[in-house]
């Protein structure tokens, strides 16, 4: 059995510097359960979706993730913030390993456009081994609205996807749905982190590699702990899920050609018009009882 613990802090945190509380819940969660191999939290968890926070690379705040994961000897997985790069801010996720080390990087590929405006988008997949228990994929939040990315990362042997998220907008219901399709599609865990109070509405959620629910909180806070099996992920990609599906073996051995994947877009997708912000209907064609307030920014 490769049996790997992980907490997923689910924090009540508000818009500014939230690095003190992070610090402080990790330490906890830490000594509540000395056994821990791995803390993660939500999406920009840090400093909330503020650009103007954005930080270099071994910033003051990696600088402080670094030298709590030494000092506790858990892989820290801080939500993400936001990199300045020269004049580009990504979205990012870097990934520490006990030692202290940054031993990957994580760019949010589909930022949450067109409201998650100035961020650049990244280009690389990236996945990080565990020595002796598995293979880890990073996503963030709304790449996973992108069946593409997960499947990619799975290709690439990642067992487990971590995946932290903000949201704080009513199509929560849908993402708790992918989460569970990306897990059963790709026979993975997939580990979706939501944040809470002013920052999102919580209601993070696990599942494992058959699409079976570990466990999907409240809107509150709450640390979330669970052991992972990846000798199950094998068995399941091996065998199917209760011997049934064989789903990655035959995405391998399929020759099939996929029409979106061809370069260029379809005359279908090029009618849709340009990304930009939904603009506030002409009352004549607004359907009865549509509310024009803007959406809450992720």
């Amino acid at each position: 059995m490769r049996a790997f613990t992980i907490a997923a802090l689910q924090l009540l945190l508000a818009k500014g510097d939230n690095t003190d509380v992070i610090v402080r819940e990790v330490r906890s969660a830490k000594a509540r359960f000395p056994f821990l191999d791995m803390v993660i939290f939500g999406e920009l968890a840090v400093y909330g979706a503020n650009t103007a926070d954005a930080q270099p690379n071994n910033g003051r705040a990696e600088t402080t993730f670094s030298n709590l994961a030494r000092e506790l000897g858990v892989w820290l997985i801080p939500g993400s913030l936001y990199e300045k790069a020269g004049a580009l801010v990504y979205n990012t996720t870097p990934v520490i390993n006990p030692d202290g080390e940054i031993v990957t990087r994580y760019r949010k590929m589909f930022p949450f456009l067109p409201y998650e405006q100035g961020v650049e988008p990244g280009s690389e997949f990236v996945t990080f081994d565990v020595p002796e228990i598995g293979r880890f994929g990073v996503s963030i939040c709304y790449d996973m609205w992108f069946p593409e990315t997960t499947r990619s990362l799975a290709w690439s042997g990642a067992e487990v996807i971590l995946h932290p998220t903000m949201t704080n907008t009513i199509d929560r219901e849908a993402e708790i749905a992918i989460a569970r399709a990306s897990a059963t599609t790709n026979q993975c865990y997939f580990i979706d982190v939501n944040v809470a109070g002013d920052l999102g509405v919580g209601q993070s959620c696990v599942f494992g590699p058959g699409g079976e629910p570990i466990h999907q909180a409240g809107r509150g806070r709450e640390i979330m702990l669970f052991e992972l099996d990846l000798d199950y992920v094998r068995q399941v990609r091996e065998r199917g899920w209760h011997a049934l599906g064989q789903v990655l073996k035959s995405f391998r051995d399929a020759d099939i050609k996929y029409p979106a994947y061809g370069g260029g877009t379809s005359e279908a997708l090029g009618a849709l018009g340009p990304l930009e912000k939904p603009q506030v209907r002409k009352r004549k064609d607004a359907p009865t009882g549509f509310d024009t307030n803007t959406i809450g920014k992720r």
